[in-house]
């Protein structure tokens, strides 16, 4: 028995228990290490001419059920009893990496195994693990054996081909694992067709099946079977054929059945890219946003390759958080890190994210620009993704996503762009106006905005509640500001709604008798029939004020709020009424004071605290 050469028992123990933390993941580690060991010998008949073409290769599992033995083998180029040793007996030593370096210039070789611990994680599954091998062209076999960190030896054996065997003696099953299942067709087969279904070599399934003879027995069942190799793998990877040989039902098909949607995507992007980096994609976007986006358990990411060989489910770092909702793979040569579970954070892995992330919007603004109402659709589904990206991460892609977004036109009754927006601004216009509330009915009839469409400007009508947060950091558009309808100065004020000395005692009154609810009380000319509104000063606006309201509170913490401010029509009779109270009745004028702001609060949208007050002051005066 010999010792490993590295710190033996502390370091196996930590492959086994700590880089892997999941358990299954040992096969698609074999099976990488079979295809390695074959491409070794498929590249040499190719410099060789030894006769061999890929067609000879494969790869092949069986399963012993009654002694608990997994066998996994290949036909590639083989190990000997030195190679077995350096390999096997060192850990984190990689024949596979130190042949991919000697032939760095060379093509045609895809060597996935770069670290030479993958092997290990046989021990998370095995008791104990026998490698039997010979090499290519040589007359000996060896084989390897070990049961854990304690150790292992190399011996000579003998073996006809040559090729690997592994051997793995199953665990017994525990009340938290069932290692069984590791010997069963049905689990098998799942980890193939997950982890290595583009391995381009057959990965065959020892497999019983009913018997073309198929005897009976007295009832009627079948007592007879044979056992059958069964290829699992599909082998060539849909995205690394030629866009012109598939067709959209392709496409589809494959994306209903790789990411469990029942419907069609919306649309797909297809692209192979070669230079510095090379890579290539399949990028879907679906019908309908999945309906636990926004919620802590939905999980976004693109699947990662290397070379046909799942690395990753799902890595978050190859897709911004503001297009979580697409779906897709990347395949591509990677700087793996230790367990090959995960990514290393290199430039390459950055760089393919921020391809990928470009070519998106690049569809996007193409689609925007060429087929509106097709956009329009996506954007239905999308656009609040793409409103909480501009917002998250302090508007740091602002400048990314505000030439997709869009806003409910109220003067031309569609979705438009801020672009849009701006060139069809009147000459002389100063702010580009928006309107927020809960539906786009209450934002149209919302006096302001009749304030506003009244002086020839446009509003964009904002339904969600991020949107006036996500405008907040957008801030301008081509030199244009951002303008709230219920900002206390829409820059269209005249100097004939300057405060009249007779009516300052009244608004003071009125202010003080609302006992402050409001941060002031003004005369307003231009709200039509409309009687009152609630407008705003600084940068919290009422719409922001009822979001924040809606959010949870630490202990003592304090609502924020808006500096509202009362506006009253100064030409309707309701100010001549109470104008008139406050000279003859002043406690009636309180009354009529606390109705009109109540009022303002419900055209806003605003939850009214004292809704008996309200409704019991209004049954009062129209009973008189």
């Amino acid at each position: 028995m010999k010792n490993f050469k590295t710190e033996s028992k502390r370091i196996l123990d930590l492959m086994i228990n700590s880089i892997y933390t999941n358990k299954e993941i040992f096969l698609r580690e074999l099976i990488s290490n079979g295809s390695d060991a074959i491409d070794k010998l498929y590249y040499k008949s190719l410099s060789e001419n030894i006769g061999l073409n890929r067609g000879d290769f494969e790869i092949k599992i069986s399963a012993d059920k009654e002694n608990r033995i997994l066998t996994i083998s290949d036909n590639g180029i083989g190990m000997t009893a030195e190679e077995l040793e350096n390999n096997l007996g060192t850990i984190a030593k990689s024949g596979s990496l130190a042949f991919k370096n000697d032939n760095a210039k060379k093509e045609d070789i895809d060597i996935i195994g770069q670290f030479g611990v993958g092997f290990y994680s046989v021990f998370m599954i095995g008791e104990k693990v026998e490698v039997l091998s010979k090499a290519y062209g040589s007359t000996e076999a060896n084989m390897w054996v070990s049961a854990g960190a304690e150790g292992y030896e190399v011996k000579p054996a003998k073996k006809e081909t040559n090729g690997t065997e592994i051997r793995i003696y199953i665990k017994a099953d525990t009340e938290d694992e069932r290692y069984t299942e590791y010997l069963e067709y049905y689990k098998l087969r799942e980890l193939i067709k997950r982890y290595s279904d583009y391995i381009r070599y057959p990965i065959k399934i020892e497999n019983e099946v009913p018997a073309p003879d198929d005897s009976v027995d007295g009832e009627g069942k079948k007592i007879k079977t044979i056992k059958e190799w069964e290829t699992i793998n599909s082998m060539i990877p849909m995205w690394r054929k030629s866009k012109a040989d598939l067709s959209d039902e392709d496409y589809n098909k494959f994306y209903k059945d790789m990411f469990y949607d029942f419907q069609d995507p919306f649309m797909h992007m297809h692209y192979q890219v070669e230079g510095l980096i090379d890579y290539k994609a399949l990028i879907y976007i679906p019908k309908k946003c999945p309906e636990a986006y926004f919620s802590k358990y939905f999980e976004r990411g693109l699947k990662l390759y290397s070379n046909g060989v799942l690395i990753m489910d799902k890595c978050r770092d190859l897709i911004p958080e503001y297009f979580g909702f697409i779906q897709g793979l990347v395949d591509c040569e990677l700087s793996l890190n230790i367990s090959r579970e995960t990514v290393q954070q290199d430039r390459g892995l950055r760089k393919i994210a921020s391809n990928i992330e470009k070519q998106i919007r690049k569809e996007l603004q193409d689609m925007l620009e060429n087929d509106r109402p097709r956009y329009e659709e996506f954007y239905n589904n999308f656009g609040l993704q793409l409103k909480v990206g501009i917002y998250n991460n302090w508007g740091m892609d602002k400048d990314k996503l505000q030439d997709l977004v869009m806003f409910y036109s109220a003067k031309q009754d569609k979705l438009i762009t801020f672009k849009d927006y701006v060139a069809a601004m009147p000459e002389g216009q100063k702010y580009i106006y928006y309107a927020t509330g809960s539906s786009l009915l209450s934002v149209k009839k919302m006096p302001q905005t009749e304030k506003i469409l009244n002086s020839g400007y446009d509003v964009l009508c904002m339904t969600d509640n991020v949107d006036e947060f996500a405008i907040k950091y957008v801030a301008q558009y081509d030199g244009k500001e951002f303008k709230n309808v219920t900002d206390g100065n829409t820059g269209i004020e005249s100097a004939t709604e300057e405060t009249l000395e007779e009516d300052k005692p009244v608004l003071e009154f009125i202010k003080t008798a609302l006992e402050g609810e409001v941060f002031d009380v003004k005369l307003s000319k231009k709200l039509g029939t409309h009687p009152v509104c609630l407008s705003t000063e600084g940068e919290v606006s009422l719409e922001m004020e009822k979001v924040f309201k809606a959010m949870p509170k630490t202990d003592g913490a304090q609502d924020v709020r808006a500096k509202k401010i009362l506006e009253i029509n100064a030409e309707h009779k309701i100010y001549q009424k109470v104008k008139s109270l406050f000279e003859t009745d002043k406690d009636a004028a309180k009354d009529i004071a606390l109705v009109l702001l109540d009022e303002a609060k419900l055209i806003e949208g605003i939850e009214i605290e004292d809704m008996e007050r309200f409704v019991s002051l209004v049954s009062k005066y129209i009973a008189e």
